[in-house]
């Protein structure tokens, strides 16, 4: 914004103001040193590359929690953890029933919704080991999947992912996404419920610790 614009919006210049008071109030001394450009974000927390964006908090009502996969133009909130440097592989395997249903199994409560945690979830979650061509056929299953979304563009991801206006042709662009995950895990028909993948994604976190 270029200055002279910047200087005909006072609320702009207060917010700027508060944006250098804090940070130079700040014990951190790179923090201190971005109280020089009050008018930018802190670049490293913005991603370069597309990225994940994971709720932290997400109703129980869902099937799927609504993950985004965003451009690196998007900013994310402090709402949501956000997962950069990454793929349609990884936006796939995140957005399958499989972590939906370890998502149940172990993440915290905030009421009855689900309360995302990086270190409880996420880092205990035991990928797929999925071969190439595996991980092609998630890829291309993910994508399926945000083509869905394009076909209503006036609806948000809370729209989407209510389980009475979920639209068909997104539902069924999850259960492909499903199919595809379940055949890396090397799930049977029978592993594919949500008691029998839980457990079978148990034996696996056993075997990785």
């Amino acid at each position: 914004c270029p200055p002279s614009e910047l200087r005909k919006m006072p609320e702009a210049m207060k917010r700027i103001e508060a944006v250098k008071r804090l940070r130079l109030a700040s014990k951190s001394v790179p923090t201190k040193k971005l109280s020089e450009t009050p008018t930018r974000f802190h670049v490293e927390n913005i991603p370069d590359r597309p990225f994940i964006v994971i709720p932290k908090v997400s109703t129980d009502k869902r099937r799927y929690i609504p993950i985004g996969f965003m451009e690196a133009n998007v900013l994310a909130s402090d709402l949501v953890f956000i997962l950069p440097q990454a793929t349609l592989f990884h936006f796939g395997v995140l957005s399958s029933s499989a972590h939906n249903f370890w998502i149940r199994a172990v993440c915290g409560r905030l009421g009855t919704g689900y309360r995302y945690s990086k270190d409880i979830v996420y880092n205990n979650f035991p990928w797929p080991v999925a071969s190439e061509i595996q991980q092609n056929n998630i890829q291309e299953a993910a994508q399926g999947v945000l083509e869905a979304r394009k076909l209503f563009p006036d609806s948000c991801l809370a729209d989407l992912y209510d389980p009475l206006s979920m639209p068909p042709a997104l539902l069924k662009a999850h259960k492909e996404l499903d199919q595809a995950v379940f055949k890396a895990y090397g799930f049977s028909e029978n592993d594919r419920t949500e008691k029998n993948c839980v457990a079978k994604l148990f034996t696996l976190y056993l075997k990785l610790i």
